[in-house]
C-alpha cells in the first residue's frame, strides 16, 4: 500500500509526538522528503534542514509524518527512526511505520480505536469554577460515578459510549486505567462534552465526544506513548501473519 501512494520525492513534515513543555509554543514541524521506499513497512527520507543546519532527529524518536502525494491527497501515519547515516552525500534517516498509512484528518492529535472502561460524572458547580480558574486539586472525592466505553482515545480527547446522556457543553470527570510497558496507571481528567448523539443500532446509548480540559503534560504524553504501544502491537501481529 506505501507505494502505491508514496514516490520517492514525495514531500513531508515531521512532528513529534513529545509534547513541549510550553502550552504556548507548538511542536516542531521538519521538512523532508523520501529519498527511498525500502518495504511496505520502511522507507529512508532525507535529514531535515534549517538553513544550512542538519537537524538530527534521534534514533527511537516517534513522530506524526505527514505527506503531501503528487495528487494533491495528504496522507498521515505515525513513525519511528530505526537508523540513521550518509548515503552519497545524502544524510538519511530510516523510519518504521507504526501505523498504516491513511488520509490525513485535520485534528491536532491521532486517534486510536479501542474498547476501554472508564467512570464518569458531571462536575458540581464548584468544581467546574476551580477548572476555569485553573486550579488543581479541585475533585470531589466519593461522588457517585457511571461506566461507560471508551470507543477511541488520543492526546486531546476521546469517544465514549453510555447509557448517560451528558449535556453538550458541559464537563466531566472520566477516569479510566492505560496499561503502559506492562504497568497499569489509572488517569483521572476533566473534559469538555463537544457532541452528544443517540447510536441507531443501540437503544438508549449515546455516543459522546469529549476534550480533554487543563491536561497535565506528562498524562497528555503518556496517552500518546500508549497509543504507541497499541498500535504497534497491532503492526507487528499483522506482519506476522
Amino acid at each position: 500500500m506505501l507505494s502505491k501512494l508514496i514516490r520517492i520525492g514525495t514531500k513531508l513534515d515531521l512532528q513529534s509526538i513529545q509534547q513541549v513543555k510550553d502550552d504556548e509554543k507548538e511542536n516542531k514541524i521538519y521538512k523532508s522528503e523520501v529519498y527511498d521506499i525500502i518495504s511496505e513497512e520502511r522507507l529512508e527520507v532525507t535529514m531535515p534542514m534549517e538553513q544550512t543546519k542538519l537537524i538530527l532527529l534521534p534514533v527511537d524518536g516517534e513522530y506524526d509524518m505527514t505527506f503531501y502525494a503528487l495528487n494533491g491527497t495528504v496522507y498521515q501515519c505515525l513513525g519511528r527512526v530505526i537508523d540513521r547515516y550518509k548515503s552519497n552525500n545524502v544524510y538519511i534517516l530510516v523510519f518504521e511505520l507504526i501505523t498504516n498509512l491513511r488520509k490525513y484528518q485535520r485534528r491536532e492529535f491521532y486517534r486510536y480505536s479501542c474498547a476501554l472502561e472508564m467512570c464518569a460524572r458531571t462536575l458540581e458547580e464548584e468544581e467546574i469554577k476551580a477548572v476555569e480558574a485553573k486550579e488543581h486539586y479541585y475533585l470531589s472525592p466519593g461522588l457517585p460515578l457511571k461506566r461507560s466505553v471508551i470507543v477511541d482515545i488520543s492526546g486531546g480527547g476521546l469517544r465514549f459510549m453510555s447509557n448517560q446522556r451528558y449535556e453538550p457543553g458541559s464537563m466531566i470527570y472520566c477516569t479510566y486505567h492505560l496499561v503502559l510497558k506492562g504497568v497499569p496507571k489509572n488517569y483521572e481528567i476533566v473534559g469538555k462534552i463537544l457532541s452528544v448523539k443517540p447510536v441507531d443500532s443501540k437503544p438508549g446509548v449515546y455516543e459522546h465526544r469529549v476534550q480533554y480540559v487543563n491536561i497535565p503534560i506528562n498524562d497528555r504524553e503518556e496517552i500518546i506513548k500508549y497509543i504507541f504501544e497499541e498500535e504497534r502491537k497491532v503492526r507487528n501481529k499483522e506482519w506476522n501473519k
